[in-house]
């Protein structure tokens, strides 16, 4: 590639570089008060318009005039961009949509939005400062009690990496029709005068309706969804209008889950969820014991949904050359993640199990 063509796709790039006004130096997002505040000269800048914003919901967005729909392939773009402060050239997979130059730690945002992409419109800022997390993390490791004595002791943190996730959050008004059989527990005895339940079952049918409010779908692939779900909740109501300026000093990520992809995710959990709440819709309504044979199907309409970026701290640790990763919430500072187990911790809960089995065993039998 010419220096010319080099050039062209730089210009392809929308750098934002939040400059310190006093010494010039890239200034950061401080997740202690919200403000920018310079890691250099520690000066610190009030986010424009913050206070506007403090009660201003991020706009619900229609689904079916969505534009761009499909979900990424991870690496398939690249972009070029050039620090402008030091002039190094850094390659950037298209779907990062903010970095720090490793070389002097200036902020570069890749483009919020492309011809093929949806730009953002909420923002949860981070609220968990680094210490913080690290703080955190010491008391999630000496909490896990498979975990082996000398991990707990010895275990330190790696590099911590601020990163905000794409989520979707989707809205939808639901309406099923259901048909079902429910099941009145009663009890009879037998001829010897000992007591036996029997049920009694009914048909039924009917329909229900429910509003799902921000239904909460990962816009990524890239992260352990076991890990992740452990850190989980994020209060999405405490989400912002996006602005460029709560990504300084973190990395952002540009959705590789499309909106559609991530509607027929969501879609399928909130069938399970619904299955749940018309059974026991069912079993209030009838005061039943037990519902079987539920078959439903939904009707969703008014559907919008938000594109958010959700505060993530990631790192690891390594305990007998085995590294471990985890991650903490950063908005409520919830840890999880990967440890190592004892065995011999192991083993002695399973003996205790098994004791205490066994003593319940002859109780019961004795009694």
């Amino acid at each position: 590639m010419t220096n010319e063509e080099k050039r062209q796709d730089i210009m392809e790039v929308d750098e934002y570089s939040a400059k310190c006004p006093a010494c010039f130096a890239s200034i950061k997002f401080n997740p202690e008060n919200g403000n920018l505040k310079c890691p250099y000269c520690h000066h610190e800048e009030h986010i424009p318009e913050a206070d506007l914003e403090a009660d201003e919901e991020v706009e619900e967005l229609d689904f079916h005039s969505a534009e761009a729909r499909s979900s990424f392939r991870w690496g398939e773009e690249k972009k070029i961009v050039i620090c402008d402060s030091c002039s190094a050239e850094l390659v950037y997979d298209a779907l990062k949509v903010a970095s720090v130059c490793p070389y002097c730690g200036s902020n570069h945002v890749m483009p919020s939005s492309t011809e093929h992409s949806l730009a953002p419109n909420g923002i949860v800022p981070f609220q968990i400062t680094m210490e913080q997390a690290n703080q955190n993390f010491k008391q999630w490791i000496k909490g896990r009690w498979f975990a082996p004595n000398e991990a707990k002791k010895s275990a330190k943190a790696g590099a911590f990496t601020g990163i905000y996730i794409p989520y979707w959050t989707f809205d939808t008004k639901t309406a099923s029709q259901y048909t079902a059989r429910y099941g009145k527990h009663r009890t009879v005895y037998d001829k010897d005068g000992k007591p036996q339940t029997v049920t009694d079952w009914y048909r039924t049918k009917g329909f229900y309706q429910e509003f799902i409010d921000d239904h909460l779908v990962l816009g990524s692939t890239r992260y352990d969804g076991h890990i992740l779900k452990k850190v989980e909740p994020f209060n999405v109501k405490a989400c912002k209008p996006f602005q460029n300026d709560y990504l300084q000093g973190f990395i952002a990520e540009r959705y590789s889950v499309g909106l559609e992809d991530g509607w027929k995710i969501a879609k399928d959990e909130i069938h399970d969820y619904l299955r749940y709440q018309i059974t026991q819709h069912i079993i209030f309504r009838h005061r039943a014991d037990v519902v079987k044979n539920l078959r439903f199907s939904t009707v969703h309409s008014n559907i919008t949904y938000k594109y958010l970026m959700l505060p993530l701290w990631l790192s690891t640790f390594t305990f007998k050359d085995k590294r471990y990763q985890f991650m903490v919430n950063g908005q409520t500072g919830k840890v999880g993640g990967e440890y190592p187990v004892s065995a011999i911790k192991v083993t002695i809960a399973i003996l205790i199990f098994i004791i205490i089995a066994i003593a319940l065993y002859f109780g019961i039998e004795n009694s």
